[in-house]
């Protein structure tokens, strides 16, 4: 909600700046995109790591 109000205070103000961030925005979050995915693998890889570093550990606590 807070987002939309404000857009709106751009909008009010300075309209051509809000009707590129419009159009603009799909865009930007297509090349963000790649990052993004990036970073989830990287994250899901270190969680992997992390996960079979402390895996012997949670086998002897569970004996």
């Amino acid at each position: 909600m807070l987002k939309l109000l404000l857009f709106c205070l751009l909008l009010v103000t300075c309209w051509p700046i809000a009707i590129a961030a419009v159009l603009l925005y799909p865009l930007i979050w297509l090349l963000l995109l790649p990052f993004r995915l990036v970073g989830i693998v990287v994250g899901g890889a270190f969680e992997l790591i992390a996960a079979l570093f402390f895996l012997p550990a949670r086998v002897l606590r569970a004996i």
